[in-house]
């Protein structure tokens, strides 16, 4: 997991960097770079062209893995950039590339330089690092490399896509606000002291149109290498948000324990759902609040995120998985009063698979946090097969960041959760036992009322149901609340799995939970 150091400003991007400003594009109006020589010229210096494919990268990724990994080299200096100072480095606007690329400089949060290349017509051209690539302010360091890259809007006004950091990638979705991040591969995370951070090394950046990208990357680390493909797109507008359609190719140095595809990364400080972590004056703090999942039999699941007292990892085994993903569901800014970042507009992140990705399990892992400023939560894909050296293997899948929830489907879906003293309001509280209460909302529950025949189904494992009850909210259409008095066994967690139903037929998603 990784420090975030970028929450607390407006649509701030990888290492606090703010808004682009805007300007020239360095460009000829096509996306290409201008020619060197001429008055206008104000491109990068770039390298002789070299021809270039995705086979070729993948046969480079997998002779790679056969030669021992060699860590590559940190600047040292970079370590004296701290978050204030890299935000005081800013890329010349008029050096913008294929279009719309601006480059990240090194900092103590990314000190390794990455190489940047620039694809056209099957020809890769290497983007000379200069200090006066970018400008600095008055009395800060200058520029010392390249860590990554950012996309920027047509307008010039705003970025909505950024690599930089490991293999970390993310995007603004649909309402240009940073949030949660992606990695290209996750290594053992969640075992102490054995997780792993491979990096992308390098990056050939191909413009394909207005607003979109096909981005190359070679993976390389202690334990894996890997090439990786992202065909990118951003549609502007409250409906429309980030597309990325990935293909990877890993190989594998070492056998990995716990090998994880198509990691999402995120913050859950506290919601509603345990306010006595609330220490901050805001109401709630996170950028998800749940895990969705659509699994391969059909079934859809919500699993709201917690800020554990301790780590946690929870495992939910399926078989051709349809989807899953991290999504901030609570989309109102009264919830959240937060006027600088954002968190009502935080990206959801939903993840397709294509073609046979066979038996695994989606993971979460989770650990504590007391600050907004680090992720504590993963969500991942591990394979059932052994993840054994010298193996090779392929997965592709559909990244789409966007506000819309794509989890949600026909069936009511959970809205809101809560937790409080178990009993009668009023009453004594029930000693040993915990209220778990959940709100449904959704077109299946349009028209019924208590006489419905509408009740609740609650299936826990390391505790009982001491009580239960499902019932309209007044005044709120299509929004059921269900009601839980659960009793955990001594010193666990207690699972909880919870639907709405009428007669045999299941009315909402399943919502997965733990009490304690």
């Amino acid at each position: 997991m990784h420090d975030r150091n970028d929450t607390t400003r407006h649509h701030d991007g990888p290492c606090g960097h703010g808004p682009v400003a805007g300007g020239g594009t360095g460009t000829d109006g096509g996306g290409h770079p201008r020619r060197r020589g001429t008055a206008a010229s104000t491109a990068p210096a770039l390298g002789k062209p070299e021809s270039f494919s995705w086979e070729a990268l993948q046969q480079r990724a997998a002779a790679l893995a056969r030669a021992p990994y060699r860590a590559p080299a940190k600047v040292a200096a970079a370590e004296a950039i701290d978050y204030d100072a890299v935000g005081s480095i800013s890329y010349r606007p008029e050096r913008t590339l294929a279009g719309g690329i601006r480059l990240f400089p090194l900092g103590r949060y990314a000190p390794t330089p990455v190489a940047i290349h620039v694809v056209e017509r099957g020809q890769a051209r290497a983007v000379d690092f200069a200090a006066d690539l970018f400008k600095t302010e008055s009395g800060h360091h200058a520029a010392l490399g390249i860590a990554g890259f950012r996309a920027v809007s047509s307008d010039g006004k705003s970025d909505w896509m950024a690599f930089i950091g490991a293999s970390y990638f993310r995007t603004a979705g649909s309402q240009d606000q940073y949030g949660l991040s992606a990695r290209g591969i996750a290594i053992d995370t969640g075992i102490d002291g054995k997780e792993e951070f491979p990096a992308f090394t390098a990056f050939w950046i191909e413009a394909t149109g207005a607003q979109s990208y096909t981005v190359y990357a070679l993976l390389d680390g202690p334990s894996v290498t890997g090439a990786y493909r992202f065909v990118c797109r951003y549609t502007d507008g409250t409906d429309g948000g980030v597309v990325q359609d990935v293909s990877s190719t890993i190989t594998l140095r070492k056998d990995v324990a716990r090998l994880g595809i198509a990691p999402a990364t995120s913050m859950f400080w506290y919601g509603e759902g345990n306010r006595a972590a609330a220490i901050d004056w805001r109401p709630e703090i996170h950028d998800s609040d749940g895990l969705a999942m659509a699994t391969g039999a059909g079934e859809r699941i919500w699993r709201p995120l917690a800020n554990p007292a301790t780590p946690t990892l929870d495992s939910f085994q399926d078989d051709n998985p349809r989807g899953f993903g991290l999504i901030q569901r609570d989309r109102a800014f009264d919830h959240y009063q937060d006027d600088g970042a954002f968190y009502d507009r935080r990206a959801n992140l939903w993840i397709e698979p294509k073609g046979d990705w066979g038996k695994g399990a989606v993971t979460l892992y989770a650990f504590p946090t007391a600050s907004e400023t680090v992720d504590n939560i993963a969500a991942f894909w591990v394979p059932a097969a052994p993840a054994t050296a010298g193996k090779t293997m392929q997965f592709d899948y559909r990244l789409t960041w966007s506000s819309r929830d794509p989890s949600v489907a026909q069936a009511a879906h959970a809205v809101e959760n809560w937790r409080g003293s178990a009993g009668r309001p009023g009453a004594e509280p029930t000693p040993g036992a915990r209220k778990v209460v959940v709100d449904f909302v959704g077109a299946t529950l349009a028209g019924l009322d208590r006489s419905s025949g509408v009740t609740v189904q609650a299936d826990v494992s390391r505790g009982r149901v001491l009580a239960s009850a499902a019932y309209p909210v007044v005044g709120q259409p299509n929004r059921w609340r269900v009601t839980l008095d659960v009793a955990p066994e001594r010193g666990v967690l207690a699972d909880v799995r919870l639907f709405l139903k009428r007669g045999g037929q299941s009315l909402s998603e399943t919502v997965l939970t733990q009490v304690g």
